[in-house]
């Protein structure tokens, strides 16, 4: 089977690739702020917005988007004037969306099946519509989390110092509410309302497993979720009686798990290389346990040698296969 001899799968892979791309971008904002289930949150209150458009019998789509932009930005108000913390404000998200659209959900005569392709995701049955709605929205939400990332990054990292910078903070923040709001709507009908915070906040763990910067983060994490989201539809399509969006989320968490021992290595990698400053008491301490490596050592230290190099009084050493080397005439003290 070819995904090209079948248009509804050619218009679920658009929505997946443009899904994976946009989830991840506005996840890692999300991820450095420690807002992580922000998404689960907003996802919540777009319950309210789809129940608001079956109610009214207009688009599902629309009302959840809008629904979900005034409650994200009500929240972020709420939580930065009021002082309210991050958990309380999402708090607020979980359980007025739900219990909205549940109450509105009831005033439309409809039943809780109704919400099932909402809550759990129908990517096979997008149509044509939705699939512009997706990739214009996840165009515009990808360009402003790339084109903008400097400032985004410096409010979420320190936001006392982006003020004092001159940043605008309360309207980056509220921009990263709507950009989360947008994105958890345009990936309801891939994964779903539950499921759409795993695809933010996963491919982003994963980059950080094996990343430094957090630009190449941001890039690392937008990959993973492209593949994470693509790879899953592919295999629901090829594997009868699985569901995309749990498979898509899934993915993501296998890539997860496949990244972490590489992190942990990598980490303690760097940790072995990395230059650091002993005190007058390390001093005294390694003073007795200085082993003086012979003349044969093979190696010759210097300014190219490749191995960090550390100021230690009047001369330096090389952190060398764990220990610190240290010229000392004809031969290297090791400690």
């Amino acid at each position: 089977m070819s995904f090209l001899e079948y248009d509804f799968l050619v218009r679920a892979l658009v929505a997946a690739l443009f899904t994976g791309l946009a989830a991840p971008a506005v996840g890692t904002y999300l991820v450095q702020r420690r807002l992580s289930l922000m998404g689960d949150g907003i996802g919540h209150i777009a319950v309210t917005g789809v129940a608001l458009g079956l109610l009214t019998g207009t688009s599902p789509t629309v009302t959840a988007v809008v629904v979900a932009i005034i409650g994200a930005v009500v929240i972020e108000v709420i939580r930065e004037q009021g002082r309210t913390s991050g958990d309380v404000a999402l708090a607020l998200l979980f359980y007025g969306g739900i219990a909205g659209g549940v109450m509105l959900i009831g005033l439309a005569g409809q039943g809780a099946n109704t919400l099932q392709t909402y809550l759990f995701g129908s990517i096979l049955a997008i149509d044509s519509g939705d699939v512009w709605v997706t990739v214009v929205l996840a165009a515009v939400v990808v360009v402003v989390a790339v084109g903008l990332s400097p400032q985004l990054f410096a409010v979420a990292q320190d936001a006392e110092f982006a003020r004092v910078a001159g940043l605008n903070v309360r309207f980056y923040n509220i921009l990263v509410a709507v950009m989360a709001a947008v994105t958890v709507t345009v990936a309801m009908r891939t994964v779903g309302l539950l499921l759409v915070s795993a695809l933010m906040v996963v491919p982003v763990a994963t980059a950080q497993q094996v990343t430094r910067g957090f630009r190449t983060t941001l890039l690392l994490a937008m990959g993973l979720g492209t593949l994470a989201s693509t790879g899953g539809l592919v295999t629901a399509a090829y594997v009868p009686n699985i569901p995309p969006g749990s498979t898509i989320v899934l993915l993501a968490l296998a890539g997860f798990m496949a990244a972490w021992p590489l992190g942990v290595w990598l980490r303690r990698r760097q940790r072995l290389a990395a230059p650091f400053v002993a005190t007058a008491e390390d001093d005294l301490a390694l003073a007795a346990d200085h082993t003086v490596v012979p003349e044969s050592h093979a190696h010759e230290h210097g300014e190219d040698c490749g191995h960090a190099a550390v100021p230690h009084g009047d001369h330096v050493d090389y952190v060398h296969d764990g220990h610190r080397h240290a010229p000392h005439g004809s031969h290297y003290d090791e400690h």
